[in-house]
């Protein structure tokens, strides 16, 4: 049994101001007779090995070791596994509500903090730690009969919480996770269907029915998974990119064009994933929706020489000479002089039949490079 006023309280924050006001907020209620401070995750994790806590109240955005990263720590160690997390933000997006609910908080509050809602949340963390119900209780068992690999027995505790939280997809989930270890993946499928009927938000066990699907090699059903994944999440964005991938080289380019549009939406200050569609693309010879992809990321970057650099390559690619040399001259022109551009309006330049502007560009490739091999074989052309 936990007692309110006697519990050792654990405040992570990278803020002093707010470490200052939590405790402040704790004192005036009466709750915690040792309170223990760190500015990020891992010297919180530190305080946890080194000392019993009862409660961790944790703030979400920290650098070196932010909040999330803490909490599953925390969850997979046998020693800390059980300790309740309060977890403190100032950002409300959905992302963050689903994550926190994945990552097994006990509570969750938005700054800034009222001392009411702190006692709210304290209090009913507590109630149910000292006073587990009885799904609670059948899910610790199940819990235990699986560290044993008995998992008959832990189906068995795992099956009465689900009859008590029919609702729980979370609880569904491992059931079918369960069934998994067991061999019987046909059941996994049924409990991970149910899972995600009664919760449309449960993004995780809609990636782990993508991933069931795509080890299937059910490609549609696994497409279909994943673009349920991505309207609910960032979380699994890199996977759905390289099962868009598989589905360009099954021929399945509509498919994959839908996650792609989505991660896409979902991310679209990400640069690098975004690059990552592109090149995928390119390598299928997706060049229109490359290009029109392209086009779209140059507007939110368009100082970025890369990206002006691969849209007149696929240009040429694609035939469209003249706007091929129109970002090739736009490099030159902005980004300084490089062999490489030089030699791209070279040749397109020869490929206009104006061999003079062509020539001009050689020359000042091999003025730099007199060996270049690639100016001189555009050379031995004229």
């Amino acid at each position: 049994m936990i007692d309110p006023e006697n519990m050792s309280i654990l405040i992570v924050d990278d803020v002093k101001s707010m470490r200052s006001i939590v405790r402040k907020m704790l004192k005036n209620l009466g709750m915690g007779k040792i309170l223990h401070l760190a500015e990020n995750g891992l010297e919180g994790l530190k305080i946890l090995h080194s000392t019993r806590v009862d409660l961790a109240i944790v703030d979400w955005k920290m650098p070196i070791m932010d909040g999330p990263q803490l909490l599953e720590a925390i969850r997979k160690d046998k020693q800390l596994r059980d300790i309740p997390v309060l977890m403190v933000t100032a950002e409300s997006e959905k992302d963050i509500v689903l994550q926190a609910a994945e990552i097994e908080v006990e509570g969750y509050l938005l700054k800034p903090l009222s001392p009411a809602v702190l006692d709210e949340k304290i209090k009913t963390i507590l109630h149910q730690i000292n006073h587990p119900d009885l799904a609670t209780i059948h899910l610790r068992k199940a819990r235990a009969f699986e560290e044993k690999n008995d998992f008959t027995s832990a189906i068995e505790h795992m099956k009465h919480a689900v009859q008590l939280r029919p609702f729980a997809s979370r609880i569904l989930r491992n059931l079918g996770l369960l069934y998994q270890k067991s061999g019987d993946e046909k059941t996994l499928e049924k409990c991970l269907l149910k899972a995600a009927s009664v919760n449309q938000q449960d993004a995780v066990t809609r990636y782990l029915l993508g991933e069931l699907y795509w080890k299937k090699n059910d490609w549609i059903s696994a497409a279909q998974s994943y673009l349920e994944v991505i309207s609910l999440t960032r979380k699994f964005s890199d996977r759905a990119v390289d099962l868009g991938d598989i589905l360009l080289e099954k021929k399945l380019a509509r498919l994959a064009k839908n996650i792609f549009s989505k991660v896409i939406f979902k991310s679209s200050k990400n640069l690098s994933l975004n690059e990552k569609i592109i090149d995928i693309c390119i390598k299928h010879n997706e060049m229109e929706y490359s290009k029109d992809l392209l086009n779209r990321l140059i507007k939110d970057f368009p100082s970025n020489f890369d990206l002006v650099y691969k849209i007149g390559v696929v240009c040429e690619m694609t035939g469209d000479i003249e706007t091929a040399l129109g970002h090739f001259l736009f490099l030159e022109k902005n980004h300084g002089i490089k062999i490489d551009v030089q030699l791209k309006i070279a040749k397109l330049y020869y490929d206009k039949s104006k061999i003079l502007q062509a020539d001009n560009y050689l020359n000042m490739v091999l003025r730099k490079d007199p060996k270049n091999k690639e100016a001189l074989a555009l050379r031995h052309l004229f």
